[in-house]
């Protein structure tokens, strides 16, 4: 098996359990995480998909431009961070995850990522990021070689720039396709592993936007894109950081028409909003943040 995300993409993947290499339980995560949603919702008419691309103020392939000496406006800068590429005073980076799956009448509900799932089902993940930053998803099959589902070429104009509590679909519910919609469910044995990799800044060595658009046009054989071994072992290195989770039981809930419009018309999520079911938040205010999902199928 093999996760795509081109024409039949997310079309055979089989089962899902939530994997994280290192975790604690601690009752501040879900607070963490939450504090930064705004206590009304954000105001907006737009109805257009919103924009993955870097906002225009960013320079450089792979570096976003920042003013000389930028502090945190209020606050004095401080000093023994533990990584110079971290903003002074930084929050620490937290994903929200919730699992959907498609009931009989088509509405996406709430999921146990334990609940084991069989040949038909249909799931997608909601994603929700603390803060800005870069999203990058890598798949292995069976523990073989990782691949690069996210970004992709034909997706999002290859961006993968996420804005702080504006949810994200994997797969779209915006696709015209029913069968593009979700994670389907087939026959076939076997285990994926996703990996969610939420950076503050774009890693280096891995194409994005027009870089990636362009090498998968001018090299199909180079698509999807396989990271290389430097870049492999920063996001293995980035797994064995210990994260904090709190998971919250929401089974059988329908998705709400809020949740629907702020992820199809690029609107943030307010306090009122339902939760994700499950937080990760980094132990520490660190650049970059890895977790996994295993799907199993049996």
């Amino acid at each position: 098996m093999r996760l795509s995300v081109m024409v039949l993409a997310f079309v055979c993947l089989c089962s899902v359990a939530l994997g994280i290499a290192v975790t604690a339980q601690d009752e501040d995560v879900r607070g963490a995480f939450l504090t930064s949603r705004p206590k009304e919702k954000p105001a907006g008419t737009g109805t257009s998909k919103p924009s993955r691309r870097r906002p225009k103020s960013t320079v450089g392939p792979n570096k976003p431009a920042k003013p000389e000496n930028e502090k945190t406006p209020g606050k004095p800068p401080t000093s023994g961070s533990s990584d110079p590429s971290t903003p002074v005073n930084a929050p620490r980076l937290g994903l929200g995850l919730t699992l959907f799956m498609r009931d009989s009448n088509g509405l996406a509900v709430r999921v146990d990522p334990d609940h084991v799932f069989q040949k038909g089902d249909r799931v997608r993940v909601l994603l929700e990021s603390n803060a800005d930053g870069y999203l990058y998803i890598f798949n292995t099959t069976d523990d073989g070689p990782a691949t690069m589902i996210y970004p992709h070429a034909e997706l999002d104009e290859a961006g993968n720039y996420l804005q702080a509590h504006v949810p994200f679909e994997v797969p779209t519910s915006l696709s015209a396709e029913e069968k593009l919609r979700w994670f389907a469910f087939d026959e076939v044995a076997g285990t994926e592993h996703l990996f969610f990799v939420f950076t503050r800044e774009p890693l280096s060595g891995v194409p994005i936007e027009d870089e990636l658009i362009a090498l998968c046009r001018d090299s199909k054989e180079s698509c999807p894109v396989k990271p290389n071994a430097e870049v492999w072992a920063v996001v293995q290195k980035q797994l064995q950081q210990p994260l904090k989770t709190d998971k919250k039981q929401q089974s059988g809930q329908a998705e709400t028409r809020g949740e629907q419009q702020a992820t199809t018309r690029g609107l943030g999520l307010s306090k009122e909003d339902p939760q994700p079911s499950l937080v990760m938040m980094a132990s520490s205010p660190r650049p970059t943040l890895v977790a996994t999902l295993d799907l199993i199928h049996k």
